[in-house]
């Protein structure tokens, strides 16, 4: 299994030592990202139009959630483990 690493603690899927525990994630490019509701997200990666980019600076990770948050969106996204 991949492992996805990474650092922002305030997500809801981060694990301690800095793992990703969602069962699926979406990262796209900043510029698809930004035109995209918060509803899109890995299970419907499929559907969606490849966003190539120049630099890791131009994607951004569409799976992430404020852990803590009062409302998430439906995405089917779980956590796992």
């Amino acid at each position: 299994m991949t492992q996805v690493r990474c650092t922002v603690d305030n997500c809801h899927y981060w694990a301690e030592g800095g793992g990703c525990r969602a069962s699926s994630i979406l990262i796209t490019s900043d510029a698809a990202g930004a035109t995209q509701p918060h509803g899109i997200d890995a299970p419907v990666a499929g559907t969606l139009e490849p966003t190539p980019t120049q630099t890791c600076m131009e994607t951004c990770c569409k799976t992430f959630h404020r852990r803590g948050a009062s409302k998430r969106h439906a995405d089917d996204v779980s956590m796992e483990g």
